[in-house]
């Protein structure tokens, strides 16, 4: 019984007291759990330092980029900065500011006349002159090229006594006479006078735009004027003074060189009669702010002729008002227009599209004064700060009385429209296309069409 109670207690002896070999493996158990506890700590350790890197690196990239785009704006701005603030206008010597400017312009045009030919060296081949488009004859075409609207001026601007004494010179090319075989060869024209007055204060005394129009008005155009049969076009002698009113209003007044345009009733040529007497006498009100231009004007002359003891003399009189409206975004659209009306001011409008009167002694020793309705209207819309376009139409018809014959080739109406895009990449630098359809109708009832595709580059200095 001992022996068998021994016998059966061996086994849980066994197992309560563990060999040295289990106490071992417990033992390297127990390390290699705190081994490996350890590598995870560690393990953890090393993520947080890479995760913490990364981030600071991360931060060190973006404060690098940072700064470089700033240094970049920076650059930028400062260039802009540069390009924006006003050069040096001019020149000294002594106490007078001398200046010169001007600009290059080139210019390309397809012409198609549909109801005539233009003759050779005649200015209507390269602008847009309504009394020179044919009428009642066969279609034509015409391509041309030249840089004849390339301009010149220079200017002096002396302080005398607390007021500007001022000088200005102004030439170009465009209104020579062509020579004969000019494109054969050297295309040579002679400059010609356009400006030259002096002002002191609020007088000016010279050649200028006459103070009936504004020609800071006319419109963006690959053409020397654009809707020239509806403008006001005149430079002249004159003498003017601007009296300022106050919160943007300004008076002009000018007496201005005189000079009658007439025709027969058997010639539609134009007559320059040099026998004026008297100054032609314009007053006009001019109001500038921010976003306009506005102006009312009115002229009065005297058209006269007098020859060999015989002629006569009628009272002329027209008004015009205009202006410019600046909106959109940056202002960069506006819209533009003019509206003029008269008796006897025929030269003023279209380049003496229409005559003042008509005149003819064998049959009346009387001038027949012509009446003349002329207006454009222009909307450019500023597509982009560099790209551009404009779309004009004008309009002109002229009235004859009906106390003499009136020539079969006497100019009675025109119209025109157009539209143009101009691109500028860089300041000073434009380059545009234009297409404008024109019509021209005389007293006979024939009617002459013109449609001409025109480019122009201008670099402005």
């Amino acid at each position: 019984m001992l022996l068998a109670a021994s016998s059966l207690s061996l086994p849980t002896l066994a197992q309560a007291a563990p060999t040295s070999r289990e106490t071992d493996l417990e033992a390297r158990l127990l390390r290699l759990e705190a081994e490996m506890a350890a590598m995870k700590a560690d393990l953890q350790q090393a993520r947080a330092k890479r995760t913490a890197a990364s981030t600071a690196d991360t931060a060190q990239a973006i404060e690098v980029a940072r700064a470089a785009e700033a240094k970049a704006d920076a650059a930028t701005a400062k260039l802009a900065a540069i390009e924006a603030k006003p050069q040096p206008d001019g020149f000294k010597v002594g106490g007078t500011t001398y200046k010169m400017g001007g600009f290059v312009k080139v210019v390309g045009s397809v012409t198609r006349f549909g109801n005539g030919e233009v003759a050779g060296g005649s200015l209507g081949k390269e602008f847009f002159l309504p009394q020179q488009i044919p009428v009642g004859g066969a279609a034509s075409t015409d391509v041309i090229g030249h840089a004849r609207q390339t301009r010149l001026f220079f200017s002096t601007s002396t302080p005398v006594a607390g007021k500007e004494l001022k000088g200005h010179v102004e030439f170009d090319f465009a209104l020579a006479a062509a020579p004969l075989g000019a494109q054969r060869a050297t295309n040579a024209y002679t400059p010609t006078f356009r400006r030259g007055f002096i002002s002191y204060g609020n007088l000016l005394i010279g050649q200028e735009w006459t103070t009936f129009q504004n020609a800071a008005h006319l419109p963006e155009t690959t053409d020397f004027v654009g809707p020239m049969d509806g403008s006001i076009f005149v430079r002249q002698m004159m003498v003017q003074y601007r009296q300022p009113l106050g919160g943007g209003l300004d008076l002009y007044l000018a007496a201005e060189n005189p000079q009658t345009e007439t025709l027969t009733s058997t010639s539609a040529a134009m007559v320059d009669n040099d026998q004026d007497r008297m100054p032609d006498l314009i007053a006009k009100l001019a109001f500038k702010d921010k976003t306009k231009e506005l102006h009312v004007a009115g002229l009065v002359r005297s058209v006269s002729v007098h020859s060999g003891g015989a002629g006569d003399s009628a009272l002329g009189f027209g008004g015009t008002v205009g202006g410019k409206i600046l909106f959109g975004p940056n202002l960069r659209h506006d819209f533009r227009f003019v509206a003029s009306a008269g008796r006897g001011i025929g030269r003023y409008l279209t380049v003496g599209y229409a005559p003042d009167a008509i005149y003819d002694r064998a049959v009346a020793d009387r001038l027949n004064l012509v009446d003349n309705i002329a207006g454009w209207a222009s909307v450019k819309l500023g597509w982009t700060d560099k790209l551009r376009s404009t779309f004009m139409a004008g309009y002109q018809h002229a009235d004859y009385p009906d106390t003499l014959p009136t020539p079969g080739l006497a100019n009675v109406e025109a119209w025109s429209v157009a539209g143009n895009l101009f691109w500028s990449p860089v300041r000073n630098l434009d380059f545009g296309i234009e297409y404008r359809h024109a019509v021209r109708e005389v007293a006979s009832g024939l009617v002459g069409k013109m449609d001409r595709v025109e480019m122009a580059a201008k670099y402005t200095f």
